[in-house]
Order: structure tokens, then C-alpha cells, then sequence
């Protein structure tokens, strides 16, 4: 009871400072847009209307969604193996190995974006190699591309997908699969049977995660996407920095916030869903 009296004054202050411009946004997002005023108070849905008519926002979101969902995906597969042995290994040199993962959340995602551009540059490191290789003889079209828009948004999310996955692999009993081995199951057989049911909660948490990183990215799609490629954060940037359109503006990002999360609840439900019919049976 002292701990969550202590806890309460910071977390209604975090939930207000949150809470407030989410608010503030939704209440815009049924004004009315004016070139001169920049916005009516009113109540209308001509915002939202507008967003489910137009092709092109239909699109953009489309693109958002898939690109995010590649990404997540790609993020739990490659990411899976790393966190695996993370939470196996026993060398002395395990600090350092959690360091270098964490040292890229240090930097900044413009600064980890521009690498990227010059690693998938016309004149970059890939078609560099390939080139001298003579694998080909013209520079690959990889930046401002959504292949582009896909590693560098996979590459910023990695680490949280593999310190969420770790944190549960640490809590898993691997003597148990020693178990399923000595009884005659096969490597797949142990993984698919005894250690992924058990982390499936992991699983859960580090997918919701990624996926909404995913799809609020803003600066990888824009600087690695260029025209390429539109997503739902720099499209809705436009409309309230360029456009000034704040009321299109507000509903897009409502929109975004709505789909993200009903969408990562439904995956998380998913998972869980499973996760009990297998610890059940």
C-alpha cells in the first residue's frame, strides 16, 4: 500500500501529460478545416469521411500496416536466435555482448537512418561490393525504396524486440528441454513443443511493442522512403506542418493511435489465446 501511495502522484502526472494532448488531438480532429483560421470549432466528421473516401489515405495506411508488419515479423525472427543465446550463453563477455546491443538506442534514429542511406546509396557499400564483384554493372535502385524503408525501420527495432525476448528466455528452466531431449525429441520438435509455448508471453509483449514502432515510424520512412514510399506519420506530419490542416491532421493521427493499438491488442490476444490452450493441454 506505501508503494502504490508513493507511486500515484508521478503516475497521474505522466497520465495527464499523456493524456491531455490525446485529448486536445481528438477534439480537433471533429473541427472544421479554414484556410484563413486554420480551424472552426465545430462537430463534424468530414475529417474522418474524407479519410476513408480518398484512395490515396487508404493507401497510404495500407502501406503502413504491411511495411509494419514485415518489419515486426523480421524483427521476431532474426531477433529470436540472438535473444536465445543472450539468455543461454555463460561467457564472461555477456555484459559486453548486452552493451553493444543497447549501444544503438543510444543513437539517434536521423543518425542510424543517414548510415543506412549510405550503406544503400547508388554509389553505397552494397552496390560498391556487388559492382566490384561483378555481380552488376549498374548501381541497384535500394535507397527511397520500401526495401529501404523495411531494413531501417527492422534495424531500429531489433534491439527492443531482442531485450524483451531475453528478459523472458532468462526465466526459462532450459533444463526442461534437456528433458525433452533425453525422451527422444528432435531439436523443432523441442522448440515448437516445450520453448516456444513458454515464452509466448514474450512473444506477445515484444510484438505489440515493435508494431507500434513500427507503425508510428517518422523519420526512417522519410529519410530512407524519400517518394517512394508514404506512411501514416509523415503523411500526417504534412497535413499539420505543411498544410496546416490541423483538424486532417488530428484525425489521422486518432486514426493511426486507434488502429495501432486495436490492431497489437488483437495480436496480443491472439498469442495469449494460444499460449493457455497449450499450457492446458
Amino acid at each position: 500500500m506505501l508503494g502504490a501511495a508513493l507511486a500515484f502522484p508521478a503516475s497521474l502526472v505522466v497520465l495527464v501529460i499523456m493524456m491531455v494532448p490525446l485529448v486536445m488531438m481528438l477534439r480537433y480532429s471533429f473541427n472544421q478545416y479554414d484556410p484563413v483560421q486554420m480551424m472552426k470549432a465545430g462537430f463534424t466528421l468530414e475529417n474522418y469521411v474524407k479519410f476513408f473516401s480518398d484512395r490515396y489515405y487508404r493507401a497510404v495506411f495500407a502501406d503502413t500496416f504491411m511495411v509494419a508488419a514485415l518489419c515486426t515479423v523480421l524483427a521476431l525472427v532474426l531477433g529470436f536466435p540472438v535473444a536465445y543465446f543472450l539468455a543461454r550463453t555463460r561467457t564472461r563477455h555477456k555484459s559486453l555482448l548486452i552493451i553493444l546491443l543497447v549501444f544503438p538506442l543510444l543513437v539517434g534514429n536521423v543518425v542510424r537512418a543517414a548510415g543506412w542511406m549510405v550503406v544503400l546509396g547508388n554509389a553505397g557499400f552494397v552496390n560498391a561490393v556487388l559492382m566490384h564483384l561483378g555481380v552488376i554493372e549498374q548501381p541497384l535502385k535500394l535507397l527511397y525504396t520500401p526495401l529501404a524503408v523495411v531494413i531501417g525501420t527492422t534495424a531500429v527495432v531489433m534491439p527492443y524486440m531482442i531485450l524483451t525476448l531475453q528478459s523472458v528466455l532468462e526465466g526459462v528452466d532450459f533444463s526442461i528441454e534437456e528433458a525433452a531431449r533425453n525422451l527422444g525429441a528432435g531439436s523443432a520438435t523441442t522448440f515448437w513443443r516445450i520453448t516456444l509455448p513458454i515464452v509466448l508471453p514474450g512473444v506477445a509483449a515484444g510484438t505489440m511493442l515493435v508494431f507500434i514502432l513500427c507503425m508510428n515510424a517518422y523519420a526512417t520512412p522519410v529519410l530512407l522512403g524519400g517518394s517512394g514510399i508514404t506512411m501514416m506519420a509523415p503523411a500526417l506530419y504534412q497535413q499539420i506542418a505543411r498544410a496546416s490542416n490541423w483538424p486532417f491532421g488530428a484525425a489521422l493521427a486518432g486514426i493511426l493511435i486507434v488502429a495501432t493499438l486495436c490492431m497489437a491488442l488483437a495480436s496480443n490476444w491472439l498469442i495469449h489465446r494460444r499460449y493457455v490452450r497449450t499450457m492446458a493441454s
